[in-house]
């Protein structure tokens, strides 16, 4: 006989644990034990039923995902997790891994075949990380470690910041209260650092790097 696999879920859209129960409706292994469409409310059910699996969305109002996995962790170390997403940025995956020991990650548009497999994988003690998420894993190593070889300061990282929003070296001396030939110093080491010849080559290398939020507003904007 095929042992049970006795799994919780958490998002929180309705309509996503809906359809991954459907897909997951006629396994003769895979059992759903617990739903709720919040951390808190997958926290107390936790009490009460027992899983082997938690299947746990990352971007949640309230409690995330990843504190989530942390704090499941933390008061069951037998529960395997695997986490959800619309997107496997490879420094929040990092982050899963490192606080929470997560056994899988993969991305809501992977089909039942997948899931299933997922899930049979970690539950007898694999883990499974969706191909796009181990792609993302590699481009991220591989940005941290260049990042790491240039050694960027924070005084620098600062001064990338603010020559995005457009300020001037004066108004970047004014804003750290340094002089203009210390910005000046600064920007030359910066684009030797960086290898970037332009503003616009120094911008993109920041956007790249995560160095700077791509939502942050420049000075014309504002």
């Amino acid at each position: 006989m095929t042992p049970l696999i006795p799994i919780a879920i958490v998002d929180d859209h309705q309509i996503v644990i809906d359809g991954i129960a459907a897909l997951l409706d006629k396994h003769p292994a895979i059992v759903i034990k617990a739903t709720a469409t919040s951390a808190t409310d997958m926290i107390r059910l936790l009490k009460q039923e027992q899983v082997s699996i938690l299947l746990t969305d990352i971007m949640m109002p309230g409690m995330s995902g990843r504190e989530l996995a942390k704090q499941v962790k933390e008061a069951y170390p037998s529960i395997r997790i695997l986490a959800l997403s619309m997107s496997g940025q490879g420094d929040v995956v990092n982050e899963m891994i490192n606080d929470a020991d997560i056994s899988g990650y993969v991305l809501k548009n992977i089909s039942k075949h997948e899931l299933i497999h997922a899930i049979e994988k970690i539950a007898a003690g694999g883990i499974y990380f969706s191909d796009e998420v181990l792609n993302e894993l590699q481009r991220f190593s591989s940005q941290r470690q260049e990042q790491e070889e240039v050694r960027l300061t924070n005084r620098e990282i600062e001064i990338i910041q603010l020559i995005e929003k457009e300020f001037s070296n004066k108004e970047i001396a004014d804003t750290l209260f340094i002089s203009e030939r210390t910005v000046e110093t600064h920007r030359k080491n910066i684009f030797r650092k960086t290898q970037t010849g332009s503003l616009l080559g120094l911008v993109k290398y920041a956007y790249e790097h995560k160095l700077i939020n791509r939502s942050s507003t420049s000075r014309k904007d504002a």
